[in-house]
């Protein structure tokens, strides 16, 4: 399997994992996204990535077919180091999932 620094020549940064999450997640493909999509789809990642660790759950998928998440428990981080630190195991835990399910 190619990694993601081969596959565009530099290691990727959190926002875009964040952002290749959402796009997989929404599930229509590689698009041209506005600025406010892009924030959305970051944030479609991140609910997902704290799905599994029950932090959100998926409530319903829109009619455009944008996934929406429910708050379940607060994610309970003191600061933005942990919360980050916490969304890269979740990454991890993530793209695992993927290549076990090809």
């Amino acid at each position: 399997m190619v990694t993601l620094q081969e596959r565009f020549g530099r290691r990727p940064d959190l926002n875009a994992l964040l952002l290749l999450i959402g796009v997989q997640e929404l599930g229509q493909g590689v698009a041209e996204f506005t600025k406010e999509q892009k924030q959305d789809l970051m944030h479609i990642a991140t609910c997902k990535l704290f799905s599994q660790s029950g932090h959100y759950e998926l409530e319903r998928v829109d009619d455009e077919g944008w996934p929406h998440y429910k708050l379940l428990v607060p994610v309970p981080f003191a600061n933005l180091k942990e919360q980050e630190r916490m969304l890269k195991w979740h990454i991890l835990e993530y793209f695992d999932a993927l290549e076990e399910e090809d």
